[in-house]
């Protein structure tokens, strides 16, 4: 598996990834209406300007024949305003390649990215009944609030984490 850094040609495979991957995660979570309707052609439209814009990094994982079969990004989220931190926006991978370490290999990325823009702490919205709460959990991430939002219709809850200490995490991946 290869983690680099996404480039605007990457755009159409990533958004691949997050519709299929969006699809299989939250399947009994979100209703099915709106995950039937997740458009590719949106998607890469969204990566498009993802992968452009400023103080957002976006990371792919490529499998051997060079398709991309994961992607994370991270940055700083426009309502973050606590100093020196930073949020993980998301993490992806096709359900195929999910339990295989890919999901580390690029969540280390990302808090290499945080740590090489001085950040100390990080944030993550994950929905309560998103399995992948417990693979933050496992490297450390602290429940801090849940907040009630209304998603296509539905009532959720989000769950919001925090590494306070991102060489902490580092040590671990």
């Amino acid at each position: 598996m290869i983690i680099r850094k996404a480039n605007l040609s990457d755009a159409k495979g990533i958004a691949r990834v997050h519709v299929d991957s969006w699809r299989s995660t939250y399947k009994n979570i979100i209703p099915d209406e709106f995950l039937k309707k997740l458009s590719y052609v949106q998607r890469t439209d969204l990566w498009n300007c993802n992968i452009k814009k400023e103080g957002n990094y976006v990371f792919v994982a490529e499998n051997e024949e060079g398709k991309i079969v994961g992607f994370a990004d991270c940055g700083k989220r426009e309502t973050n305003h606590v100093k020196q931190s930073g949020d993980l926006t998301s993490i992806y991978i096709l359900e195929e390649y999910q339990g295989r370490g890919t999901g580390k290999q690029l969540m280390k990325q990302l808090f290499l990215q945080f740590e090489e823009l001085g950040y100390q702490r990080v944030f993550v919205e994950v929905l309560e009944d998103n399995k992948t709460r417990y693979f933050y959990e496992n490297y450390g991430a602290k429940l801090k609030e849940t907040q009630r939002i209304t998603f296509a219709g539905e009532e959720l809850n989000l769950l919001v984490y925090e590494w306070n200490n991102i060489n902490e995490v580092l040590t671990k991946l």
